[in-house]
């Protein structure tokens, strides 16, 4: 069922309103009153057609609490439990008085996510940028001049090994027999561990030959479960069930026929689609997640898109996309992208692109714009270190899709709170300077008369 609008609350004489709790010169204070509300109010009821059953949770409580996971690097979990402690978050997302329980369930947050999905998401970093232009943390003639680039945005998974992924395979197989009542000849619970344990060891001393056979053994052992549970499908009735084990047992049988140089390997059963990228790091050779597109503003840093790229494709084929979305989200298409020199053969020909190396052709002004180019490095780190975007929770494609554009989100939280800081810090300063110049002037008259 839609959620119902908000009402005017009365006055309650036993519980003072938050605006009387909190100074309203506080940059979240300021920042909730920037935000379009009102937007996720109607737009986002469109995602709940029937008529029947409970109100959703407010579409502004949802927004808010998103925002804040995203700008303060915070699960589902502290999200919520923060929120019962901070007046401050609860003003943001739109109480009245200072509540002592929490609003939803942190679980709540997942179905929402899953309801909105990557355009609800855009939404949401399309009203940060908004919110952004009324503050002046990012000016109208900078939107049209950005940066573009690519990242890895690693998915939470362990570090994929053989021996690891054939015992975890071994002990879904295992499990899922268990729970259909299929009788195995040997689930080798108490070998498969053991001999796991061992090819780590194995490693760790670099005696391959012994590591190679014992994962060859380990291998095999997986392979027999597997063919144990298909040889008895045929007692396994129609249904959810089924689809299941059939579902694992393709899995598995992509993994056992796997190879170093194989095309679409599995890194993880629970997250199939996770890629391996290679970025040139010295520090990390590989990471294991999905590419990352974002374009922010060559001056400020602000993010205008934000896109996840299963697949790992070349980073020039994703320029036009990248470019389009940025139309979309700011309302006009940018004059000019500066890339690096992984976007060579982009196909662009609307917008200017600057790629990072070019020497000929180029003004002065053009020039010191290419040497900006270098300033998305760092706003990709702090979106890793004080956002989320070092390691994604979501399952699947849509869960990164999602992930990413929130994070977005989020850095351009900090952003907008950094400015109204900063802000408030020089009318404090202006003010304080005022009040101590007019003291001198009463002083210096003091002495004058006397």
């Amino acid at each position: 069922m839609k959620p119902r609008p908000r009402a005017e609350e009365q006055d309650d004489l036993l519980r003072p309103r938050l605006t009387d709790m909190i100074d309203l010169r506080h940059e979240l204070a300021k920042l909730a009153a920037l935000i379009d509300w009102e937007f996720f109010e109607t737009e986002w009821a469109g995602f709940f057609p029937s008529p029947t059953g409970r109100p959703a949770t407010s579409p502004r409580l949802v927004a808010g609490l998103l925002y804040l996971q995203h700008a303060y690097r915070l699960s589902d979990e502290a999200v919520v439990a923060r929120w019962v402690e901070n007046p401050y978050y609860q003003h943001f997302t739109g109480e009245t008085f200072f509540q002592h329980s929490p609003p939803i369930d942190p679980s709540s947050l997942t179905r929402w996510r899953k309801r909105i999905g990557e355009e609800g998401a855009e939404w949401l970093l399309t009203k940060t940028i908004e919110a952004g232009r009324r503050s002046g943390a990012v000016e109208d003639r900078s939107l049209s001049r950005v940066a573009v680039d690519t990242t890895v945005m690693e998915k939470n998974i362990a570090h994929p090994t053989d021996a690891r992924l054939y015992e975890t395979a071994r002990g879904k197989l295992v499990a899922l027999a268990n729970e259909g009542g299929i009788t195995l000849r040997q689930n080798y619970n108490r070998l498969a561990p053991r001999l796991a344990v061992r090819i780590g060891r194995y490693a760790h001393a670099r005696q391959s030959k012994r590591m190679g056979k014992a994962l060859k053994q380990l291998r095999g052992y997986t392979g027999r479960v597997l063919r144990d549970i298909r040889r008895q499908l045929d007692g396994i009735a129609e249904g959810s069930f089924r689809e299941r084990v059939l579902d694992t047992l393709v899995l598995v049988g992509r993994l056992l026929h796997q190879t170093p140089k194989s095309r679409g390997k599995i890194y993880a059963l629970h997250e199939p689609e996770v890629d391996c990228i290679s970025k040139g790091k010295a520090r990390k050779r590989y990471e294991f997640g999905t590419k990352v597109s974002l374009a922010t503003t060559i001056d400020e840093g602000f993010v205008v898109g934000m896109r996840a790229l299963p697949g790992n494709p070349y980073d020039g084929h994703t320029l036009p996309e990248a470019l389009e979305q940025v139309a979309i989200l700011t309302g006009r298409t940018p004059e000019l992208a500066v890339v690096d020199r992984g976007y060579r053969g982009h196909g662009v020909s609307e917008t200017k692109v600057l790629i990072s190396g070019t020497r000929r052709g180029l003004t002065q002004k053009l020039k010191a714009l290419l040497r900006r180019r270098s300033a998305i490095e760092p706003e990709i780190g702090h979106m890793k270190t004080d956002g989320r975007l070092s390691r994604c929770p979501l399952k699947g494609t849509s869960g990164d899709a999602i992930f990413a554009v929130l994070c977005g989100c989020g850095h351009n939280i900090r952003k907008i709170l950094a400015h109204l800081r900063a802000l408030l810090a020089l009318i404090l300063t202006a003010i304080l300077q005022v009040i101590r110049t007019g003291n001198g002037y009463l002083a210096h008259g003091q002495r004058c008369s006397a």
